[in-house]
């Protein structure tokens, strides 16, 4: 298939890496011109802009737009809108708000083209393990860019088969879904994504507990030095906790130990606070998540006004002196 793709970050960028080895032509747009021509070095088809890139493309048309979700995604949509025609296709493979898609895709309707959803997980190992893709639009639209789809999908693998699954969506095997109408894709990842932090938080504590055994606070015959790159890599064979974030998570603990390469001020990327947001109007609880993300937000900070708050209470209603403050 012929797709356009604006965006060549480290997932777009891919993306069209991963199209073109499976036979696709890609016409591509960065504002980048370096990450154009060294696309264009690999076999993609260089534009100058929007429509020049709508104009290398054969009618009906499949775009596929992969930036940061907010101001720069709704400016290229709409652009977008003022130079495809009917029966085109927008694909949005970033992380946009759902509502956004919703939005989006009934006031690209009006002028007859279509509008996919596609939240998309997998990061820069895509290029190599593919891409889970889950997916909002209309039947007839996803049927005509399954090719991209089952390209970009990192297929059954090595994987084992869930029993009972026979009858249900073969699609969902390959590691891509239609989840339902436009919007519908992001929700889902959205979802997915406030899962991730949860997750990611758990492992955090735990291996913080672990690290912090060794504390000279406990009585010393409770003091453990424990090897937490060795826990890692152990828990990751036949655990019943293992993951790929716990493969992620061993490998950056053997790189180096103490993590001192890192910050430890954790961003959040929206889906995180728009989950909550989700569940908040669903009346659904979400502890695990909330903290999760609250957390990435305490980690920005120094000694926070609310620490020093308690800090005050606890000396004014016990006596109780800070650590290094004072005997």
């Amino acid at each position: 298939m012929d797709i356009g793709v604006i965006g060549l970050g480290r997932m777009g960028g891919n993306i069209s890496l991963r199209l073109m080895r499976g036979g696709h032509r890609c016409v591509v747009y960065d504002r980048s011109d370096k990450a154009v021509a060294d696309l264009a070095a690999k076999g993609a088809t260089a534009a100058s802009g929007l429509a020049d890139l709508v104009a290398r493309l054969p009618a009906p048309r499949t775009v596929w737009v992969m930036l940061p979700a907010g101001a720069i995604t709704e400016a290229t949509v709409t652009e977008l809108g003022t130079l495809l025609g009917k029966d085109d296709i927008v694909i949005d493979g970033g992380n946009s708000f759902y509502k956004d898609d919703i939005r989006r895709a009934k006031a690209l309707a009006a002028q007859g083209i279509h509008y996919v959803d596609v939240g998309t997980s997998g990061g820069v190992w895509g290029l190599e393990r593919g891409y889970c893709m889950m997916i909002g639009g209309a039947k007839d639209a996803l049927a005509r860019i399954d090719p991209i789809l089952a390209t970009l999908a990192p297929g059954i693998g090595t994987i084992p088969r869930t029993p009972g699954r026979d009858g249900r969506d073969p699609r969902a095997e390959q590691g891509y879904l239609h989840c339902g109408p436009a919007g519908s894709g992001h929700f889902v990842k959205m979802v997915h994504n406030g899962i991730e932090y949860g997750m990611m938080e758990a492992y955090a504590e735990g291996f913080d507990i672990l690290k912090n055994k060794a504390s000279d606070a406990l009585p010393e015959d409770q003091r453990f030095t424990l090897d937490m790159a060795d826990i890692a890599e152990v828990w990751r064979r036949g655990s019943v906790i293992s993951s790929w974030l716990l493969d992620l998570t061993a490998a950056a603990l053997a790189e180096n130990e103490s993590l001192s390469n890192y910050s430890g001020e954790v961003a959040d990327s929206g889906e995180g606070r728009w989950t909550i947001e989700a569940a908040i109007e669903e009346a659904v609880p979400t502890p695990v998540l909330s903290t999760a993300l609250f957390t990435r937000f305490r980690s920005r900070e120094g000694h926070t006004f609310a620490e020093k708050l308690l800090s005050a209470m606890r000396f004014k209603f016990g006596g109780h002196v800070e650590q290094g403050h004072g005997s």
